[in-house]
């Protein structure tokens, strides 16, 4: 939960300041910042990719991951919901403050970072992934604040039973797992971690949200070698 808890705080403190600035911060600084954000979300997710020791299993996982993502349609989906609840609320009473409550939280919940990171923050206690995406998420409350008001603040309650309840969920199912499933999902992670931070430096967009079921896919490729007989190395 600290990693929920850093991102609650990031949040209120980020509203706070754009309800109170305004548009007075340089839109060069926000860029500049997020670039930076950029990098070390590369840095992060390489990090984690590289604690594999069995490279086929993260390539099976984010290939088939992908296949049911597209199959799916998950991005343009979680896409399509933002969108129609937007459309909603213009359509209803136009209060401003609903407005700001739903489309901050859509834009800190739905998303890859909140689930691996929440995932992660549950399974092992590493909050790194949720402390990047609570300054990504600080920056966007203080510009969506600007204009929105102080119904951004309110996404705060929405971070925390959101990300909570999937770290929580994470620490329960932890006792299910062995060390070889949580290092192949850490690293199968890490490597759809890595396609955030091309998006962040205007590399690349990659549709990461298809590839997310890479993430559940990986332990499972784990527990079927494993009962073939097949020894996985941690």
């Amino acid at each position: 939960m600290t990693g929920t808890l850093l991102n609650v705080a990031t949040v209120l403190i980020g509203s706070g300041l754009g309800t109170l600035l305004g548009q007075r911060l340089p839109d060069k600084v926000r860029q500049t910042v997020l670039q930076g954000l950029g990098l070390v979300t590369l840095v992060a997710g390489l990090s984690m990719a590289l604690q594999t020791s069995n490279i086929l299993i993260v390539m099976g996982s984010v290939l088939l991951g992908g296949i049911l993502g597209e199959w799916w349609g998950i991005e343009e989906r979680l896409e399509a919901l933002g969108n129609a609840l937007q459309q909603r609320l213009r359509l209803g009473n136009g209060s401003k403050l609903a407005e700001g409550f739903v489309t901050a939280s859509l834009i800190f919940c739905v998303g890859p970072m909140t689930i691996i990171g929440s995932i992660r923050d549950g399974l092992v206690g590493d909050y790194s992934l949720l402390a990047i995406k609570s300054l990504l998420d600080g920056f966007a409350a203080l510009a969506l604040a600007s204009s929105l008001g102080i119904g951004v603040m309110l996404s705060a309650v929405t971070v925390l039973v959101y990300q909570g309840g999937l770290s929580l969920l994470a620490s329960l199912a932890q006792v299910a797992m062995s060390q070889a499933m949580v290092t192949e999902m850490t690293a199968t992670g890490g490597t759809i971690i890595m396609g955030i931070g091309l998006i962040l430096l205007d590399i690349k967009r990659i549709r990461v949200a298809n590839l997310l079921p890479g993430i559940f896919i990986a332990p499972l490729i784990v527990a079927l070698l494993t009962t073939l007989g097949i020894p996985i190395a941690p």
